[in-house]
């Protein structure tokens, strides 16, 4: 056994942890409860099941204990962890994510395929629909792409929609990007994604999943999984997102994590906007643009530098970028300069994004104004 699953932890005792963590109805409160009860896992495995009655565990539980179904994928486990690039953090291990384990329900078992290093990162997580319009799909882009050059390594859910477009965006930019899956990294969810999730673990990012390697996309999963998004986070950004959306759980489960929460307003005629103006209503930061999230973070230590190009690289494109001639010339409000260059909205907001994250322009009531320097 590799001893950078855990070094302090015995094989047969994590052979025990991977059974408890594969039972029917063990969630991550009940694992914490047999742990605190018994000491080991292996303790828990060999008590009695009045033991575990009297604690509430349900008899589905119990009887599962010594099944062959439940021994396999324990030794399975064992096996994929075995292979270069992929690991397991449990909540004693140092490595273990500090935001996330402040949250009440913390996971006590994370695979991880790719980088586990990452899960200590300033993360910032991006979510909305999976049925996004194409201005929203560019506006979650320029976001991740601008947030991962300021040094935050960009959480998602792997979903269709904003949320692909967020992982894409931040390793584009040569930044940092986790997703957080709600089935097990050998039931990958969904399958259109497979090659970005490969993509991701095999750039130095990371691929994270609570679930048993084998466990499917079930619809429960998903609520449970978006704990993990939020509790990872400093703050959540919800790009586009109905009311029924998952992303507004995600939202409150940030809310009641203490983290922070930025919606993106859009058309009141469009019901992908329901939900973000519902967020405000309830009190997430109106965002209009990056700087706007930046300031709430200010306070925030240790962010890596920003990748910044070659100084010759960076004034030739400043001298050629169309937009920023335009505003040399005067103020302009976003939909002038979509006016006055021809372009489309969404694709000058993107570009005024990455021009203010790269300090080349500011917005001031409204009116965007090219910076000198």
């Amino acid at each position: 056994m590799s001893t950078d699953v855990y070094p302090t932890c015995p094989p047969a005792e994590l052979e025990a942890r991977l059974r408890l963590h594969s039972l029917p109805e063990i969630g991550p409160r009940r694992f914490q409860t047999l742990l605190a009860a018994f000491g080991k896992a292996s303790s828990a495995l060999a008590a009695p099941a009045s033991a575990w009655r009297s604690l509430g565990v349900p008899a589905a539980s119990s009887d599962a204990r010594r099944s062959p179904e439940v021994r396999i994928a324990a030794t399975a486990a064992m096996a994929w962890l075995e292979r270069p690039a992929q690991h397991l953090l449990m909540w004693d291990d140092p490595r273990y994510p500090a935001l996330l384990a402040q949250i009440p329900d913390a996971p006590p078992l994370l695979f991880v395929a790719g980088d586990p290093s990452l899960m200590e990162t300033p993360q910032l997580a991006l979510v909305g629909s999976r049925r996004a319009t194409p201005p929203a799909l560019d506006t979650a882009a320029a976001f991740s792409r601008c947030l991962a050059k300021a040094g935050f390594t960009i959480t998602s859910g792997l979903a269709l929609g904003i949320d692909g477009a967020a992982h894409r965006a931040a390793m584009d930019a040569g930044g940092r990007t986790i997703a957080v899956l709600g089935s097990g990294l050998q039931k990958l969810y969904p399958q259109r994604h497979r090659e970005l999730a490969r993509q991701i673990a095999e750039r130095g990012c990371a691929v994270v999943s609570d679930y048993p390697l084998d466990a499917g996309p079930m619809p429960a999963n998903f609520p449970r999984r978006n704990r993990i998004i939020s509790g990872l986070s400093l703050g959540v950004l919800v790009v586009e997102a109905g009311l029924a959306s998952g992303s507004l759980i995600t939202a409150r489960l940030a809310a009641e994590q203490g983290r922070e929460v930025y919606a993106i307003p859009g058309s009141i005629h469009h019901p992908g906007s329901k939900g973000c103006h519902q967020l405000i209503r309830d009190g997430a930061l109106l965002v209009e643009n990056v700087q706007q999230i930046l300031d709430t973070l200010r306070g925030w230590q240790n962010l890596p530098p920003a990748p910044a190009p070659a100084p010759a690289a960076a004034a030739t494109a400043a001298a050629a970028d169309p937009l920023l001639m335009l505003l040399h010339a005067a103020p302009l409000t976003s939909e002038g300069l979509a006016l006055s260059s021809g372009r489309a909205l969404s694709e000058v907001l993107a570009s005024l994004s990455e021009l203010e994250i790269d300090g080349k322009v500011s917005c001031e009531a409204g009116r965007w104004f090219a910076r000198s320097g």
